[in-house]
Formats: C-alpha cells, sequence, structure tokens
C-alpha cells in the first residue's frame, strides 16, 4: 500500500501503529518503506517513550500520540522535550469538545482550550479528527478548523470527512497545513489519488 502511493505521488505518509498498541510490530515495514524511498514517514497510535525512541530510531519523520497525551499531559510534556518538534499530538473533537477512547467519551474541554495549553509546547503538529455523522465535511466543521489553525502556535492537520478535492481546497484556503486520507480512498477511486497527489502531495 505504501509502495502504491508513492507510485502515486505522494512523498509523506501517515501510518498508524498496530492494532494491537505496540509499535515494534510495524518497525521492520517502516525501516523498509525508508530505506526502499524517499517518502517521510509519521506514525500514529504511539502510546510509549520507549516507542517514540524506537520509531524515530528507525526512521519516522515524526511520531504522533493521542489518548494518553490528553490524559497525562506531564508525559506528553515529558516527550515533547525529549523530542522537540518531533511530536505530534491527535485528538477527536464533537461539537468543539475534546473526545477520546473511541468517541464513546467526550471532556468537557474545548478544543481552542486545548490548544492554548498546547502552545507551551514544542510539538511538530496537531491534528483534529472531526467525523461527521453523514461522512461528508460540514461549513460548521470547517469553521471550527479554521479557528483551530489560527490559535495553534503548530501547524494544524485534518482527518475526517474528507470526500473530494473541494474539501482539501477549502481546507486549505482556511490555513490548514494539510490532510490525512485513508489509503482506500486513495487508490480505491474515492477521490483520485493521483489528482490529490498532484496539488497536494508534496
Amino acid at each position: 500500500m505504501a509502495r502504491d502511493l508513492l507510485d502515486l505521488g505522494f512523498t509523506y505518509l501517515h501510518v498508524q501503529s498496530g492494532a494491537s498498541g505496540a509499535p515494534s510490530a510495524g518497525i521492520p515495514e517502516l525501516e523498509e518503506v525508508v530505506r526502499d524511498s524517499n517518502a517521510r514517514i509519521q506514525v500514529g497510535r504511539v502510546t510509549s517513550t520507549s516507542d517514540v525512541e524506537q520509531l524515530l530510531r528507525a526512521g519516522a519523520d515524526a511520531v504522533v500520540v493521542g489518548d494518553r497525551a490528553l490524559e497525562e499531559p506531564e508525559w506528553l510534556a515529558h516527550v515533547a522535550d525529549l523530542y522537540p518538534e518531533t511530536i505530534g499530538v491527535a485528538t477527536d473533537v464533537r461539537d468543539r469538545r475534546v473526545v477520546r477512547r473511541g468517541w464513546v467519551r467526550t471532556l468537557p474541554v474545548d478544543i481552542l482550550d486545548l490548544v492554548d495549553e498546547l502552545n507551551a509546547l514544542a510539538l511538530r503538529e496537531l491534528m483534529v479528527s472531526i467525523r461527521p455523522l453523514d461522512g461528508a465535511i460540514r461549513f460548521g466543521d470547517l469553521s471550527l478548523l479554521e479557528d483551530v489553525a489560527e490559535h495553534s502556535r503548530c501547524p494544524v492537520f485534518a482527518a475526517g470527512g474528507i470526500t473530494s478535492m473541494s474539501d482539501l481546497r477549502a481546507l486549505e484556503h482556511r490555513g490548514l497545513a494539510g490532510a490525512v486520507i485513508e489509503a482506500e480512498k486513495l487508490l480505491g477511486g474515492g477521490i483520485d489519488g493521483r489528482d490529490v497527489a498532484r496539488e497536494f502531495g508534496a
């Protein structure tokens, strides 16, 4: 799948660690992709300092942490201090509130309040996932993402609800640094992967 995306023209790939939550299971594959291509790789769903270190040593360009970063801000501050400008934070958002644990629990934290806290850290990026009920990104979602991008010290990336080139252009227009799109959509025809790579892939 990584090779297929690279063939389309993408140069930066976001991969998730294994479903078990153990990124070490994917280290050989990560090393192979890094070795066999000029692609830059970032890895998500990372939950421990040792995994962060191992993935960076294996050639990952960045590591993205999620729930643990929100539940344990001291841990996030620690890894951000160890690896400045290398750690990204991912969070799901519903109705402006931070959501975690598979969209089951909504924290009483406004996303902009979280951004204010994260601005004190030397982070690589903030990844905000929005999952509209009908699967399509809405004007309200775009407005929220624009607010986040304006408030955030680090670049903001969007994930979820992106179904067309017009969505990507709307995100770019609102100051988003980039977007994460499922590989299946790009390779399966949901969105023309070659067109996306040509216009946004770098």
